[in-house]
């Protein structure tokens, strides 16, 4: 088994020494809801984060019984590269050989121990959480504006009257509106068009209908 971190420039870094065990943690988003009466009900929401950890070692010297490989990195300067992994604040590739791991991750925590009985060793624990890049859909606000744009005007048109020879406002007020007392309505909303004078319509002129 191998376990490799690539970086977003490619770079490679190879774990030396294996750990004894990975752990994976995973698990189902829950939204825990209150219903008055009835008590907690828990609906799911979505697959939570992967959690994969691990514990090894950067040892100072090869040793053939547990070594991956001879060219050791030095085990500070190895700590610093995962450090610089961590603070990028970008996600690296998780691979580990012979597993079904080959994820983009976030380095989340990184904790480094030194034994006095081991000089130049140093022991760490990873904890590593799977990433992906979050979309965001505008689907919904581009309906809706679809929507508001093909959507049917349901405010009526205003009704409007041509002026005929022989017409007055109480004549149009009686044929329109019903009424010919109705005449001063039309008026009112047609002031500018007819002048000072509601006597003096001309044929011709168009009336809004009130």
């Amino acid at each position: 088994m191998e376990i490799h971190l690539i970086d977003s420039a490619g770079k490679d870094f190879y774990f030396p020494v294996n750990p004894e065990e990975i752990t994976i943690t995973r698990g189902n988003a829950l939204d825990t809801v209150n219903i008055v009466a009835l008590g907690e009900f828990d609906f799911p929401v979505g697959e939570r984060v992967k959690e994969i950890a691990f514990s090894s070692f950067f040892p100072a010297a090869y040793d053939p019984g547990y070594c991956n490989y001879e060219n050791l990195p030095d085990p500070q300067m190895a700590m610093n590269q995962i450090t610089s992994m961590i603070n990028s604040k970008r996600p690296v590739r998780l691979i580990i050989s012979d597993t079904a791991v080959n994820v983009l991750v976030m380095l989340s925590a990184h904790n480094s121990t030194f034994k006095g009985g081991e000089p130049g060793d140093v022991y760490f624990e990873i904890t590593a959480r799977t990433w992906q890049e979050m979309k965001v859909h505008n689907s919904a606000a581009a309906q809706a504006k679809s929507g508001s744009s093909n959507r049917s005007d349901t405010k009526q048109a205003a009704k409007t009257y041509t002026v005929k020879s022989g017409d007055t406002l109480s004549k149009i007020a009686k044929l329109e509106l019903g009424s010919s007392a109705k005449w001063q309505a039309i008026y009112k909303a047609n002031a500018k068009t007819i002048g000072k004078d509601p006597n003096k319509i001309r044929p011709g002129q168009k009336l809004v209908l009130p």
